[in-house]
């Protein structure tokens, strides 16, 4: 045993400073608020975004454009990606709860299939949305498609 082995009781060192509790713990007095104004008051917050009165970031950067806020947004899964799935897993069918399982989508996406690749095996897939492409190279390998 040294000097430089010592160290405190477990549980006696607290890793957080109590303010407002005296002079003496350093913390006291003003209780880290500073002097005056509407930051030392109790019940002060300020709104998400003020700058101190300067104009916010988010009223001087210019607007343009347009979002919908009805969009739908889908996942897109290309063919590429699905026959190499079928090919790993020997799949006759592919549906949503299969690709979720194969961590391609999660629980709360909307899917469609896109025509990139080329599908070889004959397969039938259930999914939101098909593009045209993604319909007709999966009809001419034999497969089917269900939209959900």
């Amino acid at each position: 045993m040294n000097l430089s082995s010592l160290k405190p009781a477990k549980g006696s060192v607290k890793s957080r400073k109590r303010i407002g509790r005296g002079q003496g713990s350093g913390r006291g007095g003003t209780s880290t608020r500073g002097h005056k104004g509407a930051g030392s008051r109790s019940g002060h917050s300020t709104k998400i975004g003020f700058e101190g009165g300067q104009m916010p970031l988010q009223r001087r950067v210019p607007k343009f454009g347009f979002k919908n806020m009805n969009r739908v947004e889908y996942k897109g899964i290309n063919l590429d990606a699905l026959q190499e799935l079928v090919a790993k897993y020997n799949l006759s069918a592919v549906d949503f709860d299969t690709l979720k399982a194969h961590g391609l989508v999660s629980k709360n996406d909307l899917v469609k299939i896109l025509g990139r690749g080329e599908l070889t095996t004959k397969v039938e897939v259930k999914a939101h949305a098909f593009s045209a492409s993604a319909q007709k190279a999966i009809e001419a390998a034999g497969g089917s498609i269900e939209k959900l």
